[in-house]
C-alpha cells in the first residue's frame, strides 16, 4: 500500500469525480493528442511526495494555485495484487483456535488404554509363530457371548477353536475354497470332518476378558489328523481350556470317508508338529442310551438355516447346544461344565428332526456330599434322529460353581 501511495504522488490517477478530458477532434477527424499543460496537473489530497531524495530537497515546479477541496466521496483505491490478498492474521488465528480445541478434546477423551492387553491383535487377524507351525489368535469376550453367569458359554469357546483352525490353514496359504480345504483336497472334493472332540475347561473367561488361542496339528494314524488347542488368559498366561480333536477326510459329493491322498499328505505334512496331545485320550466306552436308560429326553429339535455351514451340514458346535438341551436344570444351576467328550457318528442335514437324551451317572441327591457341599457330576448324552440313527454320543463332567463371598464368610 505504501508503494501505491508513493507512486500516485508522481503520476495522476483518474477518478470518477475528476474524469480525464476527452481529446478534441480536428476538422479532418484526427483527435488532438496534445498532452495537458503542466499547470493543470492535479494532485490527490491524500498523496504525499517525499521531501528529500538521498538527502537533497526536491519538489515539483508548479504554479501556485489554491487547493480545491472536494467534498465528494473518495474513489476506492485501485485494484492491485497486494490489496486483494486475504488477511492472513485472521486465517492464522482461526487455525490456531481449531488446533487448541482439538488438543483439549483429545486430552478429555484420554485414548490411552486402561489395560495393556486392549491393543493386542486389535483386528483379530492372528499370526503364525514357532517357525510357522503354531497359529495364535486373540479374542475379546463380547456381551452377546456370555451366559447367565456372566462368563463365556461353551459354544463361544468352541467357536473360537473352530475359527483359529480355519485361520491357521488360511495363514499357511493352504486354503482354497474358503473353509479348510487345501488345493489338492479341493480338486478331489474332499473336506475335513471331526470324529472325536475332547475339551477340558479349568476356568471360563468373563465379559471383557481377552483370551489367546494357540493351535497346531499332528499326524494321527495313517488317515487322520489331530489338532490341539490351548486357551490362555492373555494377562496372566494361565491355561484356561485345553482341547484335542481328531479329523478325517470325507468326500463332499458321496458323503463317504476317504483316505488321505499322497498329494494332500505332501501339502499338510510340513505343518505337523507330532507332539503329545494336550488332552489325554479318554478311551472309556460311551454307553448307548435309550428311552429306558435316559433321565431326560428332548424331542422335535430341528436345524435352522443358519445352523448349516458352507459344506451343507450342521456345524459341529451346534451339536453341543442340542446335547445340553436335555441336561437337568438343577445341574445347570448349581454346576458348570468342566469336561466334554463327543464322538460324531454321522452328519445332520437341514430336514432332520432330532432327539436329545441325557442320563445322570449319579442322581441329583447324590450330587451333594454329606456336609451339604456339592460334588462333581457326570452325564451321558445321545443325539439321534427320530428314526433312531445316532448322530453324536457324548459324556460331560460338571463341577460345582464357585459360591460368591458372603458377609457371613467374611465375618467368620
Amino acid at each position: 500500500m505504501v508503494a501505491t501511495a508513493a507512486t500516485s504522488a508522481f503520476f495522476p490517477v483518474p477518478s470518477s469525480a475528476d474524469p480525464l478530458p476527452k481529446p478534441a477532434k480536428k476538422g479532418n477527424g484526427v483527435p488532438n493528442l496534445k498532452p495537458p499543460t503542466p499547470s493543470r496537473l492535479s494532485v490527490k489530497a491524500n498523496a504525499q511526495a517525499p521531501h528529500k531524495v538521498n538527502g537533497t530537497p526536491v519538489g515539483l515546479a508548479t504554479t501556485r494555485e489554491p487547493v480545491k477541496i472536494d467534498n465528494s466521496p473518495a474513489a476506492p483505491p485501485p485494484r492491485t495484487f497486494i490489496n486483494q490478498l486475504p488477511d492472513w492474521s485472521v486465517l492464522l488465528a482461526a487455525i490456531t483456535t481449531v488446533f487448541l480445541a482439538a488438543e483439549k478434546q483429545w486430552t478429555l477423551l484420554d485414548w490411552k488404554p486402561k489395560r495393556p492387553d486392549i491393543l493386542v491383535d486389535p483386528f483379530g487377524l492372528g499370526s503364525i509363530v514357532q517357525g510357522g507351525l503354531v497359529f495364535r489368535q486373540d479374542f475379546s469376550i463380547r456381551s452377546y457371548e456370555i451366559g447367565a453367569d456372566r462368563t463365556a458359554s461353551i459354544e463361544t469357546t468352541m467357536n473360537h477353536l473352530q475359527e483359529t483352525a480355519i485361520n491357521h490353514v488360511k495363514s499357511a496359504g493352504l486354503l482354497d475354497d474358503g473353509f479348510g480345504s487345501t488345493p489338492e483336497m479341493y480338486k478331489r472334493d474332499l473336506i475335513w470332518v471331526v470324529t472325536k472332540m475332547q475339551v477340558l475347561i479349568d476356568r471360563y473367561p468373563a465379559w471383557g476378558d481377552t483370551v489367546r488361542v494357540e493351535t497346531w496339528v499332528s499326524e494321527s494314524g495313517k488317515n487322520g489328523m489331530r489338532r490341539d488347542w490351548l486357551v490362555r488368559d492373555i494377562r496372566t498366561g494361565e491355561v484356561m481350556t485345553r482341547a484335542s480333536g481328531l479329523w478325517v477326510l470325507m468326500n463332499k459329493k458321496t458323503r463317504r470317508l476317504s483316505k488321505i491322498p499322497e498329494e494332500v499328505r505332501r501339502e499338510i505334512e510340513p505343518y505337523f508338529m507330532n507332539t503329545e496331545p494336550v488332552v489325554e485320550n479318554d478311551e472309556r466306552k460311551l454307553i448307548k442310551l435309550d428311552e429306558k436308560s435316559a433321565d431326560i429326553i428332548r424331542t422335535g429339535l430341528t436345524p435352522r438355516w443358519n445352523d448349516l455351514d458352507v459344506n451343507q451340514h450342521v456345524n459341529n458346535v451346534k451339536y453341543i447346544g442340542w446335547i445340553l438341551e436335555s441336561a437337568p436344570p438343577d445341574i445347570l444351576e448349581s454346576h458348570e461344565l468342566s469336561a466334554l467328550t463327543m464322538e460324531y457318528r454321522r452328519e445332520c442335514g437341514r430336514d432332520s428332526v432330532l432327539q436329545s437324551l441325557t442320563a445322570v451317572s449319579s442322581n441329583l441327591d447324590g450330587a451333594h456330599n454329606g456336609s451339604g457341599g456339592a460334588r462333581e457330576v457326570e452325564c451321558r448324552h445321545l443325539l439321534r434322529l427320530e428314526a433312531g440313527a445316532e448322530i453324536v454320543k457324548g459324556r460331560t463332567g460338571w463341577r460345582p460353581k464357585a459360591r460368591p463371598a458372603s458377609n457371613d464368610d467374611a465375618s467368620g
